[in-house]
């Protein structure tokens, strides 16, 4: 028995309207490159693609009236890398912080931070990823089973603060189904040569019953300092350090091929347990994370100096997920997913001092009601309605603690709704959260002030679709959203040496809330497929952060501001089929991504916004092997913000070719992919640290994954 996932739904009313055209409709964005598994496999075949499990209830990928992507089997073990951030970089729609190669968030649609929710299991990670990008996303990509991200208005359905979108990493840790085998083993092991990367994983499974099965996990990853293309510095910056009377500055002019300060070491381990039967499941999971890795120094290029800063990350996660079938007329299922941990992570000198920790302990906890299918005389009605709690403790230790000690905590009732007429789809629902943040913080005399902001968050969507003719059809969704300040927002004013930055926050920041249109076009015939959205975001009291231009504590000042703002953005993705060889293909396939986010009333561009970027491929395709190559452009940026520098566009060239040797076996594979072929210097605009820290040079990777 395999179980529906339950995953989180904060802040968000979400009202949808779906009508279906007639034809076969399927999301073209399914990214997984395996052939059929057998039918009597049992070795624990994943979902079929076309399934979205991060939701309420699983559901049909062509309801969702959105951007998804699902990332699975052979494709996801190519796409593999040490971050979750860098894993997802090529996916449409979707790029990275790039805080250096160890800590590097997804960005979607532009947006980052507070508003991308980051799962693991339906359950946010409890990390403070969220708060600053050299901080790392503590979800080891290793165990993922699938990968699933869900862009625009859809993603609503999981929080206030998801405007952006949703990445949710399902793994087995708990376990979802009894194995039919004696013992289920699962290995991989990874070498990268651009940061000498030796990576290596397992997860073992064992029915103790015909109901409970146990499980166990350990992985451990080792990199050297990342190999680069070029120069550390950017063309700018470079030009800066020459110009320089100081040696020290010309020196780092000079430095190239080698990112310094990004080493790293991590290793994780976990277990989990689960009863499981036709009446329902219940399990425990628990697993430890630990990691040291470096970050890349932003370097004043006036003197030449910089500050190399090595993070310290710990974590103990506890995980429960129940659910009981209940199969009546009214209730089909009651589901319970909750989560807690202690992180916490000291910021290092070079000399191995500790100069600053951060302290967080995290609880969130969900309960579903799914409703029985309903027939209603010509369609059927389904839906799930529950509530969820988030409590955070969030604190800062040393001298450079650029947040004082708060607690956060959301609240929420929500319900979805859906209704199926045939060629007629409709979706409602509805969700309030209260919000609170409490701190106390010094005023301006030294004196203790006690922060204490409370909000009340509404947010919603409303779309269409239209069947034009057979296996096609246009929608449009129209959204609404509220999302409360976070505490750091609120409540940054001091160094944080993670960064190199002065963060300044705002405790008087009001409510940040959007209005947003989605419109979306989807075919697909015998031997293509195609899909284009055109998303446009309205903001009031957008929360971003800029930098001023000025100094304190020899560091640059960046101050969170409110200011009304739009994002306007297109996706396209297509495939086609131009010859088949038996049961192997030969297609072609390209995506378009851009985004253009400005200030209004003349404030200008919303700082570190990703350029248009073109990606096209043609692979062969057959059972047991696959074979690709792909070009990926991103063109220059030009729209900056104030005090940030343009960004040059850069031309990659990548490689792969995967093998399946046993057909009975799909989950086993071999890759072998060559990466940035040409060795180009590459630089992403979204990141802090893109004048400083470009991408990875030539990588080679062989990626072993063996399932028994």
């Amino acid at each position: 028995m395999r179980s529906n996932l339950s995953a989180p739904v904060r802040g968000c009313i979400s009202l949808g309207l779906l009508l279906a055209g007639s034809g076969p409709v399927l999301a073209v964005e399914t990214v997984t490159g395996d052939a059929a598994a057998p039918a009597d496999s049992t070795l624990h075949a994943p979902p079929s693609p076309e399934i979205v499990v991060t939701a309420p209830y699983e559901r049909d990928r062509a309801t969702v009236l959105s951007g998804v992507t699902v990332l699975q089997g052979t494709e996801l073990t190519r796409q593999l890398r040490s971050t979750i951030g860098e894993t997802l970089a090529r996916q449409p729609g979707v790029s990275a912080t790039s805080f250096g190669p160890n800590a590097s968030r997804p960005i979607l649609r532009g947006f980052q931070g507070e508003r991308v929710r980051v799962l693991t299991d339906g359950i946010g990670s409890f990390d403070v990823s969220n708060t600053s990008v050299d901080h790392a996303v503590v979800i080891n990509p290793q165990f993922a089973d699938r990968i699933e991200v869900l862009r625009g208005p859809a993603s609503l359905l999981f929080g206030s603060s998801a405007i952006g979108g949703v990445v949710n990493v399902v793994d087995k840790r708990i376990p979802r189904e009894v194995p039919s085998e004696a013992v289920h083993l699962d290995l991989l092991g990874t070498y990268g040569s651009a940061a000498s990367e030796r990576t290596g994983a397992g997860v073992v499974e064992v029915p103790l019953t015909d109901r409970i099965v146990v499980h166990a996990d350990g992985s451990y990853s080792r990199t050297d300092d990342l190999k680069i293309g070029g120069f550390v510095l950017s063309g700018p910056a470079r030009a800066a350090a020459l110009a320089s009377d100081e040696p020290a500055a010309n020196d780092l002019a000079g430095l190239r091929r080698r990112l310094p300060n990004t080493a790293s070491e991590t290793w994780n381990a976990g277990a989990g347990i689960a009863f499981i039967d036709a009446g329902g499941e219940l399990g425990l999971g628990y697993g430890h994370y630990d990691s040291l890795y470096g970050v890349p120094a932003r370097f004043d290029t006036a003197t030449g100096e910089g500050e190399f800063v090595r993070l310290k990350v710990k974590q103990d996660r506890i995980d429960v997920r129940g659910q009981v079938n209940v199969s009546g007329d009214i209730v089909d299922a009651i589901k319970v997913r909750a989560g807690y941990a202690d992180y916490q992570h000291s910021e290092l000198s070079e000399e191995g001092e500790i100069g600053t920790t951060f302290f967080n302990r995290g609880l969130e906890g969900r309960l579903e009601i799914s409703q029985a299918k309903r027939d209603l005389g010509g369609g059927t009605w389904r839906g799930a309605t529950g509530v969820q709690v988030f409590t955070r403790d969030f604190n800062v230790i040393g001298d450079e603690a650029f947040i004082p000690r708060n607690q956060s905590s959301q609240i929420g009732l929500f319900t979805l709704q859906e209704f199926d007429f045939g060629t007629i789809k409709s979706e409602f629902g509805a969700r309030y959260e209260k919000a609170k943040v409490r701190a106390a913080v010094d005023d301006f005399r030294g004196e203790p002030v006690f922060v204490d902001r409370s909000f009340d968050l509404f947010s919603g969507s409303a779309g269409a679709s239209v069947g034009l003719f057979q296996g096609w059809r246009v929608g449009v969704n129209l959204s609404h959203t509220e999302r409360g300040p976070a505490a750091e927002e609120l409540l940054a004013n001091g160094p944080h040496a993670g960064t190199q930055a002065f963060e300044i926050g705002n405790p008087d920041f009001g409510k940040e809330r959007a209005n947003g249109a989605e419109i979306v076009l989807r075919g697909r015939g015998e031997s293509y497929s195609f899909e284009a959205s055109v998303y446009y975001n309205r903001f009031h009291n957008y929360i971003y952060e800029s930098q001023t231009g000025d100094i304190a504590d020899d560091l640059p000042v960046f101050v969170y501001r409110q200011a009304d703002a739009r994002y306007l953005g297109v996706e396209v993705q297509g495939e086609l089929t131009l010859a088949r060889f038996g049961e192997s293909q030969l297609k072609v396939d390209a995506l378009l991504d851009y985004t253009d986010a400005k200030l209004l009333d003349g404030l200008g561009r919303v700082p570190r916004i990703p350029p248009l970027r073109v990606l096209g491929g043609v692979s062969v395709t057959g059972p047991m092997w696959d074979a690709r190559a792909e070009v990926e452009r991103a063109s220059s940026q030009t729209k900056v913000a104030a005090f940030e520098t343009p960004t040059a566009g850069y031309t990659m060239v990548n490689a792969s070719v995967s093998l399946r040797p046993f057909a009975d076996r799909p989950n086993t594979s071999l890759v072998l992919s060559a990466n940035n072929i040409f060795d180009v210097d590459a630089r992403r605009h979204a990141s802090f640290l893109k004048d400083f820290a470009p991408m990875a040079g030539r990588d080679i990777r062989l990626s072993l994954r063996f399932a028994i």
